[in-house]
């Protein structure tokens, strides 16, 4: 029976997932021709895309099954703006998320999320049936080879030569794109008495093939595409249905890949435990754990704990964190807010990053950490590793735990908490403690570490400092209210609606704290700036009666009383000195940080009293 276009863009793998796109695709037979100057889709792209297709035939591919009579050609878009795109009403845009994988951002006028569709070089005609008969082929290539089952690299490597000696390239139909350049013909393959002698493939072919086996042997199968997309936040899967799609330019997306039977769901659930080296079953039915890029992954299985069925959620790693310059572009504080924290960061001042779930809290603690003066030694303290840190003086801890880490037979050791690796760090000498987030004891050693003038930043989930403040001092946390006044600025990040309907991050309010008051029972603390939701824009609201400011920087600083407007003078001037850096494009965090490593250095943040 022959396998129709439609039928082949359905993911494979045991029938564990289906694709549900949102049209009617086309047949390919449609549309076949020898070459690509004689392909009518061909001749209507922009020469752009034109080059693209060049470089990638599934793309055309892909494009072939669309009804473009109905939606038009989309767009391709090699960099994604937050602004230009991300305010698009019905975006219908194709990216690349890497040299083979692009993707298709097609409209839904009847949702508030869009449609996400990964399309892969196994598009490619004739990749199908090739597959099928390289994985025949491969068992006798890998068979008594041995090597370490958990070692990804290795693996990769192990795949990549068996292909070699499996296929061989034959000169590729792309030969002369402009002129004569051929599609890749449907191959009407009989692999019956064929078994001996290598599979003649074309480059792109081969391309795809290995592409397949290292996504599906080594990689997280229908889920790689969501892994490589450097613009996805979160995936998520709830359970039956589609996957979700948490987006850095478009928001909430929904995916075309999808889930319409429990048992495949579960077969897909244990897969996917099995293959980040975290089984799940029936009695340990939730998994932690972390990818090889850094992303976190949770895994819980079954419906007995879970009433909509097993689900996951991926929450993507940044390779590179963004610079406080970004988070001022997306507006998420402005050059004064900045300009406030480098001064008291590089003054050694304890703060709290604190708001909800996914507000943006370890984005913005990573983005400040390039404030803290370059020569000092940091010592960061996490479950998962989160946090980036531009300096080279940096020591990395981690807890460990049996039911923490990333492979089979991690946490088999005593367990090493939070609280054990701040008591070591406290012995290490450090400039500044970074805590990936306090939510237990280890908060209170936090604290005892202030006391002893060790400056620590950290997350914490809290809405408000009058929260923040009630959960350090009671159980289990118990952090007594005359040690508060040790945590010198406290930053409310949020998700909020800004008056269009948009959700984005802000920091809602930076506040200072004074100091436990006696008369009233209660810890006392000043708001030094505000989010105005009207506007959106921030107000400097503590200017000219900051007690941070004025009592411990310019203390610090040796600046008298009668002379403290020009520690606000300071404020202002690094303010100017972060927008000029802005406007140089000096954007990337590295770079920004180096950029102040400099400034630093010069001598130009100097005060003349």
């Amino acid at each position: 029976m022959k396998m129709s276009k439609v039928d082949k863009m359905k993911p494979k793998g045991i029938n564990q997932v289906v694709a549900n796109f949102p049209f009617t695709p086309k047949d390919s037979e449609e549309h076949e021709h020898t070459n690509l100057i004689n392909c009518g889709i061909y001749r209507l792209l922009p020469e752009e895309m034109k080059k693209e297709v060049e470089k990638n035939l599934h793309l055309l591919e892909y494009i072939h099954i669309l009804p473009i009579d109905r939606i038009g050609i989309p767009k391709l878009v090699q960099k994604l703006d937050r602004k230009k795109h991300g305010e698009l009403e019905n975006p219908n845009l194709i990216y690349p998320a890497d040299e083979q994988i692009y993707i298709h951002i097609y409209p839904d006028k009847n949702d508030v999320r869009n449609f996400y569709i990964p399309i892969e070089p196994i598009l490619l005609t004739g990749v199908d049936d090739l597959l099928r008969e390289v994985e025949i082929r491969l068992v006798d290539h890998i068979t008594g080879i041995d090597f370490d089952p958990t070692d990804a690299e290795e693996k990769k490597k192990i795949l990549k030569e068996a292909l070699q000696k499996i296929c061989e390239i034959r000169d590729s139909f792309v030969e002369n794109v402009r002129a004569e350049a051929k599609l890749i013909p449907k191959l009407k393959l009989n692999f019956k008495g064929n078994s001996i002698g290598k599979l003649k493939v074309t480059e792109q072919q081969y391309k795809a093939l290995e592409y397949a086996l290292i996504r599906d042997k080594v990689g997280l199968g229908v889920l790689e595409p969501y892994i490589r997309d450097k613009y996805i936040e979160d995936v998520s899967c709830s359970g039956l249905g589609p996957i979700f799609i948490e987006h850095k330019i478009f928001k909430g997306l929904k995916s075309v890949i999808e889930f319409k039977d429990e048992d495949a769901l579960n077969k897909f659930v244990l897969r996917l435990a099995e293959r980040v080296g975290k089984p799940v079953t029936y009695k340990d039915p939730i998994v932690d754990a972390t990818l090889p890029d850094g992303s976190r992954i949770n895994i819980v299985y079954g419906k007995d704990i879970s009433k909509n069925g097993s689900n996951f959620t991926i929450r993507k790693f940044n390779e590179v964190p963004f610079s406080v310059l970004q988070l001022v572009e997306f507006g998420s504080l402005d050059y004064m807010i900045a300009g406030y924290l480098w001064l008291l960061i590089s003054e050694g001042m304890s703060g709290f990053i604190c708001g909800e779930t996914a507000s943006g809290k370890t984005t913005l603690l990573n983005a400040i950490t390039a404030f803290i003066r370059p020569e000092a030694k940091i010592v960061s303290i996490e479950d998962t590793p989160e946090l980036q840190v531009p300096h080279k003086n940096w020591t990395r801890e981690v807890t460990r735990g049996t039911t923490r880490g990333g492979k089979i037979g991690e946490g088999t050791g005593s367990d090493v908490t939070m609280f054990d690796l701040l008591k070591a760090a406290l012995r290490q000498r450090p400039n500044y403690i970074l805590v990936g987030e306090i939510r237990g004891v280890e908060g209170n050693i936090a604290f005892q570490a202030m006391q002893t003038g060790h400056p620590v930043m950290s997350t914490f989930h809290a809405a408000t400092v009058e929260k923040l403040i009630q959960r350090l001092t009671t159980e289990p946390i118990s952090v007594p209210k005359t040690f508060i006044d040790n945590l010198n600025f406290v930053v409310i990040q949020s998700a909020v609606r800004r008056p269009d309907g948009k959700l984005v991050r802000r920091v809602l309010s930076v506040s200072e704290i004074v100091g436990y008051n006696p008369q009233k029972g209660g810890v006392s603390f000043i708001e030094v700036f505000q989010w105005d939701p009207v506007s959106d824009r921030h107000i400097f609201t503590g200017f000219g009666s900051s007690y941070v400011l004025e009592l411990k920087i310019a203390t610090r600083l040796g600046i008298p009383p009668s002379k403290k407007k020009l520690i606000y003078e300071e404020v202002e001037k690094r303010a100017k000195i972060l927008k000029k850096l802005h406007e140089q494009g000096i954007v990337d965090f590295y770079e920004f940080f180096r950029a102040i490593s400099k400034i630093t250095k010069s001598g130009m943040l100097s005060i003349k009293v």
